[in-house]
């Protein structure tokens, strides 16, 4: 109950510090002004994602946001700055999902669901971009060490999300007492971000499904029972 009540709140924190620091910027600008850093914004998230931060420039995201030079240099003086507000977007909008999906993890059913949906999602594009944070990581962690801290920060709270998951299994008797519920959640999100990669390099989410299936199936074998899909395999979240 505490793990739970402590990964909505670090979740919630981080959320509300990026939006924070969004609303101190936006609170000088007029609705006008408000929407074109928006637009600003999702042209570059989108174009960071797919072709890297690297291969973006602050002209192709004025190009594709449709502003002026002004405009663009008012919000964001250098692409740096535009970086950290695009690391800070994606996270908020992957750990909003995750929060979504994890809040009220309490069985096996509803560990596969989540595997189901991150599959899912990734096969959309054939698993061709990899994991929106994850793919900013990759490129940032060891040129940005502000970067570097918010990211550990942000995977920390997925992580932390995912842990309190297993932490409520292992107090309904789902999990064993030995379980390990850090240990077991840290094995998880390696899956889901080497998941990624091995999707993005194939092109296919077939070694992400493999991988999670694992980490999975590794969980499992923590189970409080013998044998498979008994009551203590857990029920259906509401």
């Amino acid at each position: 109950m505490i793990v739970t009540r402590c990964a909505t709140s670090l979740s919630g924190n981080l959320t509300i510090v990026a939006e924070q620091a969004r609303d101190r910027r936006d609170s000088r600008l007029t609705e006008r002004g408000r929407a074109t850093r928006e637009r600003i914004l999702r042209a570059a998230a989108d174009m960071m994602y797919v072709r890297g931060v690297a291969l973006t420039t602050l002209d192709e995201v004025r190009a594709a946001s449709g502003t002026s030079k002004s405009q663009l240099y008012r919000h964001y003086p250098d692409k740096d700055a535009l970086m950290r507000d695009v690391v800070a977007r994606q996270a908020a909008e992957v750990l909003k999902l995750q929060h979504q999906q994890l809040q009220r993890l309490n069985s096996f059913r509803g560990l596969e669901r989540w595997r189901d949906t991150l599959i899912e999602r990734n096969a959309l594009s054939d698993g061709a971009y990899g994991c929106p944070l994850g793919s900013l990581a990759s490129e940032l962690a060891d040129q940005d060490e502000e970067v570097r801290k918010a990211i550990a920060q942000h995977f920390a709270t997925w992580e932390g999300l995912l842990g309190a998951g297993l932490a409520r299994m292992k107090s309904a008797g789902i999990l064993r007492e030995e379980a390990d519920t850090g240990e077991l959640a840290t094995g998880l999100m390696a899956a889901v971000q080497g998941g990624y990669l091995l999707a993005q390099t194939a092109q296919d989410v077939a070694p992400m499904k493999i991988a999670l299936d694992m980490a999975i199936s590794h969980v499992m074998t923590y189970a409080a029972y013998d044998g498979s899909r008994q009551p203590e395999y857990g029920h259906e979240e509401a």
